[in-house]
């Protein structure tokens, strides 16, 4: 176990996770990298959180914001999110997703419901 109680291979699939970011999570990330220095909110990319990893998190907000391509609506997929979703609630947080094809075809509305979700609009 790595010191925060995350285990190395949870950090080591985070990191494979960073470098091979889809286009959608780039161009977010390009955005919610502002947050920061915007509303001083640290927001994490691939984050771990116990044995998960989150595709943004903001952990002072508790705010987990998860990416889904098609494979989250297969339901095996769907079965393994409703787990995930369960857990990390029970961590107290709170999970926004978006689809792929929100981000694509409504990037700007993506971004609000993200910043409504955080309390910064």
């Amino acid at each position: 176990m790595a010191p925060t109680g995350i285990s190395h291979k949870t950090v080591r699939q985070a990191r494979a996770l960073r470098r091979a970011m889809t286009e959608g999570e780039t161009k977010l990330w390009a955005e919610l990298r502002e947050f920061r220095r915007l509303y001083g909110l640290h927001v994490r990319k691939q984050a771990p959180i116990g044995p998960y990893i989150a595709d943004f998190a903001i952990h002072s907000i508790k705010l987990v914001i998860e990416v889904d391509g098609q494979h989250h609506f297969e339901p095996a997929q769907m079965a393994h999110d409703r787990k995930r979703d369960a857990w990390l609630a029970d961590q107290g947080y709170r999970i926004l997703r978006i689809s792929t094809g929100e981000l694509s075809d409504a990037f700007d509305g993506c971004i609000e419901d993200i910043m409504r979700e955080a309390g910064v609009l």
